[in-house]
């Protein structure tokens, strides 16, 4: 081992072997000082040991995967580059760069261990999301200018401690005289990397092919393979051994690809959370088909015979209620960008509170088709463990109908293709349809414009119907999103930006029913109007509750009369609503309800990411963030105004406790799975 790095150090990869051990050294040097803080809260047995050699472990991982730049440069960097003054000055300043990032990275990590008692997690992850609010709040908490000193003065102090041991000048003169072909080592360090991406190719071809997808493409398989990287980092009783047995950069991208938070250790928790959910979601209907307590599966029976219904639900991109002139608000209601949305509201049955689930489209669709609550992280579809799960496509695919999920731009993106596969749905998507020799007319970085999706939907609608099948499409649409573009001629041309993709997506949302009007099909299909989320959430306030308020429309001439149904409800129960409207009959693991059924209870759930939070009807705002807060506020419904609670409503911080955290324990248990899979 000593003449292997002997040899190495002697050579063009003598300063990445430098570099690696620097980041080695300040892991370890990390993790012995995360060790001493939580010195009362380790095991101090062998699982303590046996975390510092694993963790160990996966530093000598990441030092490899980190230094791969500086290698490969290395490799390429002419021999005269170490040997001359002014040559080897920037391979020297690559190297402090480097050195420079391990540092400030572990400099972070302490900082994340003072206010989480954790290895970086999602909640890292989501500070990428909100940059702007994250940077603004670590100026204002800490001396940046004096942090960035100190960590460029260990970069520094880093490559003069190797120089005062003489092993930099050991790599210089060692690479000057090099003359070990070129190729050897980037095969050396590109090897493993090679041999990780395809592991992940043929692990995500499995998840794929489990769900019918085959036919993906190299990089969607590896994609699908990553999500497996949390796999494999071990985890001990004691919470402190697991988190020194990781390693901070990889906990990170673990994060980045699983998308998840654990509830027990971040958020208000209670014992009995399934068990006091099976109560309330069989107080609101169904009956239970086992006695296991934490078994929330409902047998929904319809008091009238089944309508075997089309179902075609349109889901908007970014279309926030108050766009619309029908909810009148003051900054659009003269601006008449939708006048074909108004009229369906009018002859719909019009919800007139329905509020989203979270800020993405990944969060609408997860709401939409598995009918549960927000959990912390990132959405369901971006998960491991997300396939085979109780949707509204697994309900309707069981009863008879052609399911499908419809969306003009390419599936691959957020997985949505990967979740919608592996849940009941056909893929039709931009990429299948150029495959199959259909073009855009009309398109942008997104994809197809929503008329060549809505044409599409009628399509799938035309065929099913010619095959005798009644069908469930959910059509995802795309226009109503930066960069604001659309075919030329269909709205007024002074409208530009937001105003014009709203008033564009009405064009096309009219265009499509006038054109389904003309099918046989028609009289027997609901078309169900609803937003993925609203527009933007960002405010000043803990949670802008106003913001969330979001179109939802049930709209069938003939089939449905026009009404408006006022209670608040949530974009949960969209699902369990137009089943019942179809009069279906089914085993439900929906925790969403049916908001016209006797019994309903009037709440909405919305999220951003970290914070969860239940609303009432009277305004009561109960909120859930790490680590382990509750907040509560009395909500101004009108302006958004939040007044904090003078006294702690302690029923609805149970209530928004067990929803969430019965979602979360079910969803990561197999509680949410399909029942007739």
């Amino acid at each position: 081992m000593k003449n292997l790095f002997s040899r190495i150090l002697g050579s063009r990869q003598g300063g990445t072997l430098l570099l690696a051990a620097s980041y080695v050294i300040l892991g370890t040097l990390l993790r012995l000082g995360l060790l001493l803080a939580s010195f009362s809260g380790v095991s101090w047995g062998w699982s303590t040991f046996g975390a510092l050699a694993v963790g160990l472990l996966f530093d000598l991982l990441m030092a490899w995967f980190l230094t791969l730049p500086m290698g490969l440069l290395s490799s390429i960097w002419p021999s005269s580059g170490f040997s001359g003054r002014w040559l080897k000055l920037p391979l020297r300043a690559a190297w402090i760069f480097g050195a420079f990032l391990f540092s400030f990275w572990k400099i972070a990590e302490i900082l994340f261990w003072e206010e989480f008692g954790v290895r970086f997690n999602f909640i890292a992850v989501d500070y990428l999301v909100y940059t702007q609010e994250v940077v603004k709040n670590i100026r204002e908490s800490y001396n940046l200018p004096l942090i960035i000193v100190m960590v460029l003065a260990l970069a520094v102090g880093l490559f003069l401690l190797w120089c005062r041991l003489g092993l930099v000048r050991r790599w210089e003169e060692g690479a000057a005289d090099d003359g070990s072909a070129r190729w050897r080592a980037p095969a050396w360090l590109l090897g493993p990397l090679l041999l990780v991406l395809t592991y992940a190719f043929f692990l995500g071809q499995r998840d794929l092919r489990l769900a019918d997808q085959a036919h993906a493409g190299s990089v969607e398989r590896i994609v699908a393979g990553l999500r497996h990287m949390g796999d494999p980092q071990p985890g001990w009783v004691n919470s402190y051994d697991t988190e020194l047995a990781k390693n901070g950069e990889y906990a990170f991208l673990s994060a980045f690809w699983a998308n998840q938070l654990e509830w027990k250790r971040f958020y208000p928790s209670r014992p009995d959370a399934v068990a006091q959910l099976r109560k309330t979601l069989l107080a609101q209907g169904g009956d239970a088909v086992s006695a296991d307590q934490n078994d929330i599966t409902r047998r929904i029976t319809a008091p009238v015979p089944v309508r075997r219904l089309n179902v075609i639900q349109i889901t908007v991109e970014s279309l926030s209620a108050e766009f619309l002139g029908c909810y009148g608000a003051p900054e659009y209601k003269d601006k008449h960008l939708t006048p074909n949305l108004d009229r369906i509201a009018r002859e719909s049955l019009w919800f007139r509170h329905c509020y989203a689930s979270g800020t993405r489209t990944v969060r609408g669709m997860e709401g939409l088709t598995l009918s549960m609550p927000p959990i912390p992280g990132q959405s369901v579809l971006r998960r491991a463990g997300c396939e085979n799960l109780t949707t509204l496509g697994s309900v309707l695919k069981a009863q008879g109908y052609d399911t499908a999920f419809i969306y003009g731009g390419d599936g691959f993106f957020d997985n949505m293709n990967y979740f919608f596969g592996a849940n009941g749905y056909r893929l039709v998507d931009l990429p299948r349809q150029e495959a199959a020799g259909k073009k855009m007319t009309f398109g942008n970085a997104w994809g197809a414009c929503d008329e060549d999706a809505f044409n599409w939907s009628i399509e799938a609608a035309d065929k099913a119907y010619a095959a005798g099948k009644p069908f469930h499409h959910f059509v995802m649409t795309t226009s109503n999103h930066r960069p604001y573009t659309w075919p030329a001629g269909r709205i007024d041309d002074k409208l530009i930006g937001r105003d014009g993709g709203v008033a564009y997506t009405d064009f096309a949302i009219g265009a499509f029913l006038k054109n389904a009007g003309t099918k046989p099909w028609f009289k027997d299909t609901v078309f169900v109007i609803v937003a993925d989320h609203c527009a933007s959430v960002a405010g000043k306030r803990e949670l802008e509750i106003r913001k969330y308020e979001i179109p939802l429309f049930i709209w069938s001439p003939g089939n449905i009369p026009a009404r408006q149904v006022e209670p608040m409800m949530s974009q949960i129960d969209t699902a369990p609503t137009v089943l019942g409207l179809l009069s279906v009959s089914y085993l439900s693991r929906f925790i969403g309800a049916d908001v016209l059924r006797p019994g309903y209870l009037p709440r909405a759930f919305i999220s951003n990411y970290q914070k969860i939070a239940v609303l009432h009807e009277d305004g009561l705002l109960t909120v859930l963030k790490p680590v382990r807060q509750t907040a509560q506020y009395q909500a101004d419904l009108a302006t958004g105004a939040l007044t904090p609670l003078a006294k702690p409503d302690a029923a609805a911080a149970d209530e928004a406790i067990l929803h969430y955290q019965g979602a979360d324990e079910l969803f990561n248990h197999g509680g949410l799975a399909n029942p007739l899979r």
